[in-house]
């Protein structure tokens, strides 16, 4: 069976350095992490339910090297004054 390729052309640096990131995060080959991505692209419904939104952009924001920490003891002294 003949298994169909696709090529992208013209794509930015910046772009294939996050999908190189992210495919070494999941400990993929770029070429698998990007058959990943279309996959889910292709499969994901049309609305993402709030904890689906959070993980993506706290996944987003990882692969930028921004993290946040749990702000569970904050809340708490605030409360507490």
């Amino acid at each position: 069976m003949c298994v169909p390729n696709l090529l992208v052309r013209d794509v930015p640096q910046q772009v294939i350095e996050t999908l190189k990131r992210r495919a070494t995060n999941h400990r993929r080959s770029l070429q698998q992490e990007m058959l990943v991505i279309l996959e889910q692209a292709t499969e994901q419904p049309t609305a993402m339910t709030a904890v689906e939104i959070a993980t993506a952009i706290r996944e987003r924001l990882a692969e930028k090297g921004i993290a946040f920490v749990d702000s569970t003891p904050l809340i708490r002294a605030d409360r507490e004054r």
